[in-house]
């Protein structure tokens, strides 16, 4: 069995949380399931920004444990939740969390993000 590898970020590979500054929602069709003042901006190197919701502020009864499970040599191991609409739709893995990210990104921890594509993640 190979060890992970754990990367630091560089300045070829930079990495950088931030507040967001401004009140973020994310709608998953159509249905509000996250909203707060109190989002992280990830930027990674090239890669979009992504928003990280504190985990306080998104609706729990539509989260659904999934059995997916990644991980990233910067931030470590993600974990994965479906979302289930009230409408009874289900969103497969349309969230990840990292339970316990690597210091470079330790802000992140307790917050869960939304992907694009998924879900529409408005800033205003």
């Amino acid at each position: 069995m190979s060890e992970r590898p754990v990367l630091e970020p560089t300045e070829s590979h930079p990495i950088t949380v931030a507040p967001t500054g401004r009140h973020v929602t994310v709608r998953i069709n159509g249905e509000v399931v996250a909203e707060t003042d109190d989002a992280l901006t990830l930027q990674e190197s090239t890669y979009p920004a992504v928003q990280y919701i504190p985990s306080r502020d998104v609706v729990g009864s539509v989260l659904r444990d999934s059995d997916t499970q990644t991980y990233c040599p910067y931030k470590g191991d993600a974990s994965y939740h479906h979302v289930v609409t009230a409408a009874g739709d289900t969103v497969e893995d349309a969230i990840w969390t990292y339970r316990e990210p690597y210091p470079a990104v330790a802000p992140i921890a307790g917050h869960i993000a939304f992907y694009p594509e998924k879900a529409d993640v408005s800033i205003t």
